[in-house]
């Protein structure tokens, strides 16, 4: 008896890693986002000079662009839900890249208020719509790590612009540097609406396997949902993340715009830039290896207690660093340079925060869902808040010389952000919470 042919076992469906290349787009633009963002530290000095600027002109200054990004984060990151974030990021890119360039033509105080408020008006919605590709392109198992690779290369874009910008403006002054720098947002701008698609499904050479590794444990996209307002605007939940958001963004603030002046008036360093680097340089690992850390807490511990201790480990190791920067001003040999143990407690004290900041995002997705644009905007638009207090209160204890008094309110802040994630709970999203509710 002669048996019949051999069955052959079907093929194994191909596997694609496109979401790996939308990663890769939205890791240049955080970099790109931070280089923009943070290069008017880097250029202060001079500009004050030229421009003639008190030290609470320039924390208002610095304030305008986070009051116009806190202003403007909510709409943005619902726009994002509502309309895609493939159309938003390049409204929103070409948008702050002009102003970028602009900031070439001030002539002074007021001028470079309204130009910094605009541009922050321009970028507000840059993250949120990044949470929002993460979230459609993502599966749940990825989204602290892809968070935590966006996250890294803001820090180094942070970390690039006083090593680029100082060596430029020797060059060709500091009004030719913004310009350069408007550049580069339009060529990502132009590469990312040819290229992305908000649907994976409609994206060219993604195959059915990869769509079923993202949506697992998600449903399908359904078009635009309403956004639920009032789950959004009454959850205690929700609540505790954006006042831990609010106070993070206060306890941050000073590293994105004062740290340069800092270390030539108070550390008497003049070639300030590799100092400048070094918390965004060390945030920049940290952002790594938090996004990892938090996916695998999760694994073991679950949603609640996985994200919640990234986050008290991280904001709660900060504020030590922080404080001990203002009793520590010894100095030591850093890879052959004489480093402030002071600037190197900060530093770390940065990294510390930076070791939290894939799980604050990834928590917004995990309570948002399809409204992670809306959540992670209200979330944004407290640090944006804090952070313009901050810029300005910095400003007044600098004009006062009273910079040790200026870090100690930031390791307060730190210290309540750190304590609000002991009730910050990732495992309650707020589709839960709107059932049966009308909006």
């Amino acid at each position: 008896m002669t048996s019949g042919p051999e069955r052959v076992p079907a093929p194994e469906p191909e596997m694609t890693h496109v979401r790996y290349r939308v990663l890769g787009m939205l890791f240049l633009l955080s970099i790109i986002t931070y280089m923009d963002r943070v290069c008017i530290g880097s250029a202060a000095v001079d500009m004050q000079r030229d421009l003639g600027l008190t030290d609470v002109q320039l924390g208002l200054i610095f304030s305008a662009f986070s009051l116009a990004y806190g202003v403007f984060e909510i709409p943005s990151g619902w726009m994002g839900d509502r309309f895609g974030p493939r159309k938003m990021l390049t409204r929103i890119v070409l948008w702050w890249s002009v102003f970028t360039a602009l900031t070439r033509r001030v002539t002074g105080f007021y001028s470079l208020w309204v130009t910094r408020f605009l541009f922050g008006a321009g970028e507000a919605g840059a993250y949120p719509n990044s949470s929002c590709a993460i979230a459609r392109w993502f599966p749940f198992a990825e989204r602290a790590r892809a968070q935590g690779m966006v996250w890294m290369a803001s820090r180094l874009g942070g970390a690039l612009a006083p090593l680029i910008v100082v060596p430029l403006q020797r060059q060709l002054g500091w009004r030719t540097v913004f310009y350069l720098f408007g550049g580069m947002g339009v060529v990502w701008a132009a590469a990312w609406f040819a290229w992305y698609r908000d649907d994976p499904g409609q994206k060219r050479g993604v195959s059915d396997a990869e769509i079923r590794v993202i949506r697992e444990g998600a449903p399908p996209p359904a078009g635009h949902l309403p956004t639920p307002w009032r789950a959004v605007l009454t959850s205690p939940n929700m609540w505790a993340v954006v006042m831990m958001y609010f106070t993070y963004g206060y306890g941050v603030q000073f590293y994105f715009f004062w740290m340069p002046k800092y270390l030539v008036q108070v550390r008497g360093i003049k070639d300030f830039a590799p100092y400048a680097a070094l918390p965004f340089l060390l945030g920049a690992i940290a952002n790594g290896v938090g996004g990892w850390a938090s996916d695998a807490l999760v694994r073991r511990f679950g949603l609640r207690w996985g994200r919640r201790t990234v986050g008290l480990a991280g904001l709660g190791s900060s504020v030590l660093f922080v404080f001990f920067s203002v009793i520590l001003p010894s100095y030591a040999l850093i890879g052959g340079w004489r480093a402030p143990v002071a600037v190197i407690s900060l530093a770390l004290g940065f990294a510390a925060t930076d070791f939290m900041l894939p799980t604050c995002w990834a928590v917004c997705l995990d309570i948002g869902k399809r409204h992670a644009g809306t959540v992670t905007g209200f979330m944004n638009t407290a640090a944006q808040i804090g952070g313009a207090i901050a810029a300005t209160v910095i400003g007044y204890f600098a004009g006062h010389k009273q910079w040790n008094t200026a870090i100690l309110t930031m390791a307060a802040m730190l210290l309540v952000s750190s304590l609000l994630y002991l009730v910050i709970d990732a495992s309650r999203p707020l589709v839960a919470e709107e059932e049966g509710a009308r909006f």
